[in-house]
């Protein structure tokens, strides 16, 4: 179990074998301004989109361990000021990437309990800077980010956020936005952001 350096709940109240085939580039009719020409995710949770956002790179996921396996190789893309919104219905498998992304952060398989209730738990990787994982499932408004160390998280730490719709337009452009649904009897993991931002990072670690 994590001790408090490891994982420290702050509350509201008080390599690639898992993954099959190769990374794909996806290029949809409809698109506005970056935006998805689909009915998905986002599209039914009213994300305002930046004019700069475009489809990333789309990865076929078998199975929960390669949910795990593909947060971990998140974990090397990320730096300090970082934010990877996660999106997808319950059960899509949310915090299963962010355990596998944490768990590699901490060099070992300690508990990563999901924040539903505490809204965001923080950790203190042994190498890098401290991940604030959020949930904010339970907000019931975005001005009460402020107690949960919000500002914080999002100038010098790495922000890992399930229901970031719920933030508002807190969000800044440069997010990184990650989708996770279901595809035959896996998921598939949906990356979007600034392409100037993301593309060389994700191209050079996940897409290989």
């Amino acid at each position: 179990m994590a001790n408090q350096n490891e994982g420290m709940g702050v509350g509201h109240a008080g390599a690639s074998a898992g993954l099959q085939g190769a990374a794909e580039p996806i290029h949809r009719k409809g698109q506005r301004n970056g935006a998805k020409g689909r009915k998905g995710i986002r599209a039914t949770r009213g994300h305002v989109y930046s004019a700069g956002m475009s489809v990333l790179l789309s990865l076929p996921l078998a199975d929960e361990a390669a949910t795990r396996q593909l947060g971990a190789r998140l974990w090397s893309v990320l730096t300090a000021g970082d934010i990877v919104a996660l999106e997808g219905d319950l059960g899509a498998g949310k915090s299963t990437l962010a355990r596998g992304l944490i768990q590699a952060a901490m060099g070992r398989e300690i508990a990563v309990p999901s924040p539903t209730f505490t809204l965001v738990q923080t950790y203190e990787p042994p190498a890098g800077p401290r991940i604030w994982h959020f949930d904010l499932y339970r907000l019931t408004d975005p001005e009460e980010l402020i107690e949960l160390g919000w500002d914080e998280a999002l100038s010098d730490g790495i922000a890992l956020i399930e229901w970031p719709e719920r933030a508002g337009d807190t969000l800044p452009a440069a997010t990184l936005w990650l989708g996770l649904e279901e595809l035959g009897n896996g998921r598939q993991a949906l990356f979007e952001g600034e392409a100037s931002h993301w593309r060389p990072r994700l191209s050079e670690r996940l897409a290989a």
